[in-house]
């Protein structure tokens, strides 16, 4: 055999992915760059009563099993506090019991995703409440790939509106927060993402990491924390907390 063909012969990689940002829950299974399946709902329950009975339900409607996956990935915000910490902690903990790869994905590049191949820059958008919103720019670098402009933010949409220069596509959560203040102040250059881009999908995050996977560049799972962005009540209140590791 050529070496092209041991390589074509390689099974694709099995990943599991979650996104826990949002109150919207999102499981994906991928097997290579194929989304075998993705859940993604508006969670009645708490992150942490559902996730792992879900992950198990849909491993089982595959006929997989947590040994047959090759690679854990977390969307590790920025986000709800609560709810990443149970993402995070959840994936990280199958991927070191397993001794897989785990890669942790920040929410707003998996938000900009699939936007990649459009022509325009791209903007993600997190509601963070207190009349904020986590946020980060985008370029598409043409090659269906996108390139961040900005280090992943918190702001007030006053002061985000000064940075959008070009006619800019918005998605997520965060995006009602902004809608009226942009759409008067920048007029034709917002452009608003469709329905199905305003929630973070756990196959995006699943890509992103299996894409880093290939290249060798997963984390440490023990390292990885949440991208918090801002700090919590608790670590306003005691900053010695802030040091604290997940």
């Amino acid at each position: 055999n050529t070496p092209a063909a041991v390589a074509d012969s390689t099974p694709p990689m099995r990943v599991l992915a979650v996104d826990c940002s949002t109150p919207v829950s999102s499981i994906a299974l991928l097997e290579g760059p194929r989304i075998m399946g993705e859940w993604t709902v508006q969670a009645r329950e708490p992150h942490n009563r559902r996730l792992l009975k879900s992950i198990d339900r849909h491993l089982q409607e595959l006929g997989w099993t947590f040994e047959q996956l090759d690679g854990f990935a977390a969307g590790i915000g920025p986000g709800s506090f609560t709810g990443l910490r149970i993402g995070v902690t959840t994936l990280k903990t199958l991927a070191w019991a397993v001794q897989k790869p785990f890669a942790g994905i920040s929410s707003l590049d998996a938000l900009a995703a699939p936007l990649a191949l459009a022509a325009l820059s791209v903007c993600s958008l997190i509601d963070a409440r207190k009349e904020e919103v986590y946020c980060a720019l985008y370029q598409p670098d043409g090659r269906g790939g996108l390139i961040r402009r900005t280090p992943y933010l918190v702001e007030a949409p006053e002061r985000l509106l000064t940075r959008i220069e070009l006619p800019t596509i918005f998605c997520g959560d965060g995006w009602p927060r902004c809608r009226d203040l942009f759409s008067k102040e920048l007029g034709d250059r917002v452009r608003e993402a469709p329905g199905t881009c305003q929630v973070v999908r756990a196959g995006f995050v699943g890509e992103l990491a299996r894409q880093r996977f290939q290249a060798q560049q997963g984390d440490d799972p023990v390292a990885v924390v949440p991208l918090y962005v801002r700090p919590s009540e608790a670590e306003i209140q005691h900053p010695h907390l802030r040091s604290s590791a997940l």
